[in-house]
């Protein structure tokens, strides 16, 4: 009998669930959160509410997907927190935790708790093809998040660096939106940026060695909005002024921390142009360095990274384990 994993992720933006069979992704099902025109969130109850009406169908999806393959459902893993540190919660993240539980507590199977963080570093890191474990820095550019984290394991992600204020997608939103765009803007907004000329709208880059931060540009971006500047070139403006910063704090975290492998993760991560930027802004001044991006789909929210964590926990290792224990009858 062929077996899988099942992941959940319910997070501000997106309700998600992945099926992984025999190492590889056979579904990755999700559904956007659905926002009012004009608004730029949701309150997180509103979101929780979405997610417990999004969620039976994705799971029916994945189970459905396990049963015409003939599989076995041996582990569950899902979001419960934002990061894996104390303190760190969010309403949202109930819904994927409890679906969760009470689904591996139905099929009596065992139930990994991740962290959302951990689910898109490791989607990241399955996507891109990048090996090691550890030993990496990562980069996670979200609506929720920005920041940069020295990997250690799967499971311990150190804080290098991360913004004073906004997060990346909040300065895209609120200027997308400002600009008439839906949220989440990010698409639209990098879409639009395709008709921008560089350097007509340039805005500050704040940044004190791992730090960041995106309200003064994101001040200085409502100002161009306000003088009539074209919105393709305050766009572009937004995504080079996001590249040309974060990309200063991983100069620097590569710098103290002498890593060579750089994993770029996230929403904000998906756009090309971030990417390009923070490739040029690293390598001219570590043309060694290797960056890894995953395919723009598993940068975005998604459960992809939950059922590969509990794909190589629960399976994987518990294979090694006993094929050490065989090795060791010879």
């Amino acid at each position: 009998m062929r077996v899988a994993t099942l992941g959940l992720d319910t997070s501000c933006y997106t309700t998600s669930a992945a099926l992984v069979i025999g190492g590889i992704l056979a579904y990755d099902g999700r559904a956007p959160l659905q926002v009012s025109k004009g608004h730029v969130g949701l309150r997180q109850s509103e979101a929780l509410f979405q997610h417990v009406r999004n969620l039976p169908r994705l799971i029916e999806a994945a189970c459905d997907g396990a049963r015409r393959e003939s599989c076995d459902i041996v582990a569950v893993a899902a979001s419960a927190w934002p990061r894996r540190v104390e303190g760190s919660y969010m309403p949202v993240f109930l819904a994927s935790a409890g679906y969760g539980r009470a689904l591996a507590a139905a099929l009596g199977v065992p139930f990994l708790e991740t962290s959302h963080q951990e689910g898109h570093v490791a989607a990241a890191r399955w996507s891109s093809g990048l090996k090691p474990d550890g030993g990496y820095l990562a980069l996670h550019l979200s609506g929720g998040t920005t920041e940069l984290l020295s990997v250690k394991s799967r499971f311990q992600l150190e804080l290098l660096g991360a913004t004073d204020d906004l997060n990346a997608g909040q300065f895209v939103d609120r200027v997308g939106v400002a600009l008439g765009l839906s949220f989440p803007a990010g698409p639209d907004l990098e879409r639009l940026a395709g008709g921008g000329e560089p350097g007509r709208v340039s805005l500050p880059v704040a940044v004190r060695g791992l730090r960041v931060s995106f309200s003064g540009p994101c001040s200085a971006a409502m100002r161009e909005i306000d003088s009539g500047a074209r919105p393709a070139d305050i766009a572009y403006g937004v995504l080079e002024c996001i590249g040309k910063s974060t990309g200063a704090i991983c100069r620097e975290g590569l710098r103290l921390t002498r890593a060579r492998d750089l994993l770029v993760t996230g929403g904000v991560a998906s756009n090309a142009l971030v990417r390009h930027i923070i490739a040029h802004e690293v390598g001219r001044a570590f043309p060694d360095a290797s960056l890894h991006y995953a395919a723009p789909e598993h940068s975005r929210d998604n459960a992809v990274g939950c059922a590969v964590l509990a794909w190589r926990v629960h399976v994987e290792e518990r294979q090694e384990v006993q094929d050490e224990v065989e090795e060791g009858k010879e």
